[in-house]
């Protein structure tokens, strides 16, 4: 397995607040990583960064041994915490949109999923309830063959029924070789799709641990010893 991102010495500032501190990571390529931490710990400023949309004040971050730019964008497919999508088009005008964009994008694997979920592509985004929306939101991200998956909070504000059919187009649609990172603070509903996890806290890092490590080490689940670092 390769490394497909690294980060050496990466910090953030915001004025006189420091969002990250001295991170030091690297994830390897193939595996499913939960990035965990409670509000303002520094994780959607770490996902910006990843996909450029923020500058380091510090430091040094690859993708694939890229530094973030216009080759790194290339292969990394970003879910952010908010829509983003014109509620005026219709879905197959959305994926048209992605099919001219993105030169990894899945037209067939897109209306697949929209298939199994029911999802009408002639229907107006605006039509649809949040759960929906969400759900096609992530199947366009995922419709992308990527070498890295990136998804913020991508089952915060569903049902739980909802929250079932999001984690299974995750597990269902990605290359065995690419690499999922999630951030979410629900993490009940994601532990079980996890290999391993990385606790933030503060803008730095805390832990980085595979999840079968946690369970066998500490004897108790990653939401237990996530409760029990951040004291929630």
């Amino acid at each position: 397995m390769s490394t497909i991102l690294e980060c050496k010495n990466l910090s953030k500032a915001y004025g006189n607040k420091t969002a990250l501190s001295h991170i030091d990571l690297a994830l390897e390529s193939g595996h499913i990583i939960g990035l965990l931490g409670p509000n303002g710990s520094g994780k959607t400023t770490l996902i910006k960064l990843i996909n450029g949309l923020l500058t380091p004040s510090e430091g040094e971050l690859y993708i694939d041994q890229n530094p973030v730019g216009i080759e790194s964008k290339k292969i990394v497919s970003y879910l952010p915490d908010h829509t983003y999508l014109e509620s005026n088009l219709k879905v197959r005008e959305i994926i048209d949109y992605f099919k001219d964009f993105y030169d990894d994008f899945d037209e067939i694997r897109a209306y697949d999923m929209l298939a199994k979920l029911q999802i009408n592509p002639s229907d107006k985004l605006k039509t649809m309830s949040k759960g929906t929306k969400e759900k096609v939101q992530l199947i366009l991200i995922m419709s992308r063959r990527a070498k890295l998956y990136v998804l913020d909070e991508p089952i915060a504000g569903v049902d739980p029924a909802a929250r079932d059919y999001i984690l299974d187009i995750i597990l269902s649609n990605y290359d065995e070789d690419a690499t999922i990172l999630i951030s979410t603070h629900l993490i009940a509903d994601i532990e079980n799709i996890l290999d391993e996890v990385i606790f933030i806290k503060n803008g730095q890092i805390e832990l980085t641990s595979s999840v079968d490590e946690i369970r066998e080490s500490q004897g108790k689940s990653v939401d237990a010893l996530f409760r029990e670092v951040f004291k929630c």
